[in-house]
């Protein structure tokens, strides 16, 4: 039997470095896809870069050429669309470039699939921010969406260009509605790596606060580790579906601090400044997912928990400046 082969767009990004490992584990051959840019950061993947079953290969969302030229080169057996601006706040900036990337980008993807091989599986990177301004509570895949930026506007496109491409032509396309998930491969811009990041350099006495904006704000926040063996499943079914994959848990930014500073012996309160500069313009308030129809049907599971993710974390931030010779 020939090895599978599979397409990552956003390879070089914490879910599509988590994902490459997982399907080099299963024995596929992987193509990572990566913009040509004299910014393009490896270092997620520089662990796997002498691995004979991974190639890099140059595309972009934003040329649909590429995209056309990179699935009749390589006959991938399967597609994960991980690539998008990814980062909320940066969508309120650059809104229109978003929409490029995050949605239209999903659109010139699934057409390249159809012109080329409409046999290909396609697996869309949805988003719990498609919510927002919630409807119910928890959320699960027959919630409205309500979303509360660019970003989160944008994914709603690319979420329903997915369903319209599978059920015009018949492909085997999947939107995995995942809610927030993390690692210490995260950027240090998002929420948990820039707590976990601070935590450790106050331990250490490189610094002495950590300014955030709402500490009431709520998500259900998983491993990206864990999610990626979610996204495989999906596109191993006999047929395509959409599923939501969360841990059906909330906390907050609050508690976030409290566990990843109480970790090493300190008291968040001493350390953390509210500063309204940190504030969405608008703002999602409370999202927690019912992965039930996941846990169902694909038999997945999140085996990380919250507070053994945050502590992960914040031994690698530890680990990192220890490595950087901070004691």
């Amino acid at each position: 039997m020939s090895k599978k082969t599979a397409l990552i767009t956003g390879i070089t990004g914490q879910d599509g470095s988590y994902l490459a490992e997982f399907l080099l584990e299963q024995g596929y051959n992987v193509i990572g896809m990566v913009r040509r840019s004299s910014t393009v950061n490896f270092d997620r993947i520089a662990h796997l870069q002498e691995v004979e079953a991974l190639e890099i290969v140059q595309g972009d969302l934003l040329d649909q050429m590429s995209l056309v030229d990179i699935l009749r080169d390589h006959h991938p057996d399967e597609v994960y669309n991980l690539a998008a601006q990814s980062f909320v706040p940066t969508s309120w900036r650059q809104p229109v470039l978003t929409g490029e990337f995050t949605a239209l980008g999903v659109t010139r993807l699934l057409d390249a699939i159809r012109i080329v091989n409409p046999e290909t599986r396609f697996y869309q990177a949805s988003s719990s921010e498609m919510f927002g301004k919630v409807r119910e509570v928890p959320q699960n895949e027959d919630t409205p969406f309500y979303p509360r930026s660019p970003y989160g506007v944008a994914k709603v496109y690319g979420h329903w260009i997915t369903i319209n491409y599978r059920e015009s032509y018949n492909l085997f396309a999947c939107s995995g509605i995942l809610f927030n998930h993390e690692s210490p491969r995260r950027g240090l811009e998002f929420v948990t790596h820039k707590v976990t990041y601070a935590a450790a350099r106050i331990k250490l006495g490189l610094a002495n606060e950590l300014r955030l904006g709402n500490l009431e704000s709520r998500r259900d926040w998983g491993y990206a580790g864990d999610y990626v063996k979610a996204m495989w499943l999906m596109l191993q079914q006999n047929e395509p579906d959409d599923y939501v994959i969360a841990t059906g848990e909330t906390h907050s930014v609050r508690e976030l601090c409290e566990v990843a500073f109480s970790y090493l012996d300190l008291n968040h309160e001493d350390y953390v400044v509210v500063d309204e500069k940190f504030y969405r313009p608008a703002e999602v308030d409370l999202l927690i997912g019912d992965a039930g129809k996941g846990q169902a049907k694909l038999g997945w599971e999140p085996a990380v928990s919250f507070e053994q993710l945050i502590k992960i974390m914040v031994d690698a931030d530890l680990e990192a400046l220890h490595a950087e010779g901070h004691r």
